[in-house]
């Protein structure tokens, strides 16, 4: 019995060796296929999977906890970060937290916000990326609330892509912000409310919304093998090409940001036609 377990577990490990052999093999082809001026200008990334992963990967002594998984979900974002630089992407927005999360147990969530304050104190420090905060930061703490303005302030000059952080961010209330936003400038203009329900269009909510100015995603990546939105982007992805992903967000690898960016090559984008 013992003879036939240690079999298997050396089929696994040759198994492994094997697939990490062919893979940079399989990531020049893939990037010989693309045309990185046909991929998208912005990038949406569910980053799920990160508390699954931990469990599914204890440390020497068995630990599983979930900020272990947060911690390596935020070690990947760099690297992710310049993939998409590789491919010519201009913005990317990744959901950190959302509101629901905001009602996590505190012994869970402290540890969450505090590598969420790392992570963009650490992306702002390789001076690479503008960093801007989508979300209802007002429900943060104070302490996080000032880590994402300074980063956002610090980073305003920088070149390169634009990174939205959305943390405390939830699609609904995005909506319901951005009319309040909407109906509040009227009101201070001195406009009835007949007046502005009349003014009220696509255009004018889409004005106030976190990520006004900026280009609705054309891509939407979530990882861990959900199939759903959960809330993400609701107004903006309303056109937008969805990809799915197995692999739990700190395991997802170039090769699965490589099939990504040719799955969304072979569509045919029909914008609601």
């Amino acid at each position: 019995m013992g003879t036939n377990k240690y079999m298997r577990k050396r089929g696994r490990v040759i198994r492994r060796a094997i697939k990490a052999s062919l893979y940079p093999l399989y990531e020049r082809r893939l990037v010989t296929s693309l045309d990185f001026t046909q991929t998208p200008h912005h990038v949406g990334v569910i980053l799920d999977g990160n508390r699954r992963w931990a469990k599914a990967n204890p440390d020497e002594v068995g630990m599983t906890s979930s900020a272990r998984g947060h911690k390596a979900g935020a070690n990947k974002i760099v690297e992710f970060l310049g993939w998409c630089e590789e491919a010519q992407v201009q913005i990317v927005t990744l959901w950190l937290l959302s509101t629901e999360n905001l009602n996590r147990p505190e012994e869970e969530l402290a540890p969450l916000l505090a590598i969420i304050g790392e992570t963009v104190d650490a992306l702002a420090a390789t001076k690479r990326w503008r960093i801007k905060p989508v979300g209802a930061l007002e429900l943060l703490p104070e302490g996080l609330q000032k880590t994402l303005m300074t980063a956002a302030t610090d980073s305003a000059s920088y070149q390169g892509i634009e990174v939205n952080v959305a943390i405390g961010y939830g699609g609904r209330r995005e909506i319901v912000d951005a009319v309040k936003h909407y109906l509040s400038r009227e009101s201070s203009e001195g406009h009835t409310l007949a007046d502005a329900a009349a003014k009220l269009s696509v255009d004018e909510i889409g004005n106030f919304l976190y990520t006004a100015g900026q280009p609705d995603p054309e891509l939407v990546i979530r990882t861990s093998g959900e199939q759903r939105l959960s809330g993400f982007l609701l107004w903006q992805s309303a056109h937008s090409e969805f990809y799915f992903c197995e692999a739990y967000w700190p395991d997802f690898r170039r090769v699965d940001f490589l099939r990504a960016l040719r799955a969304y090559a072979l569509r045919h984008r029909r914008f609601g036609s």
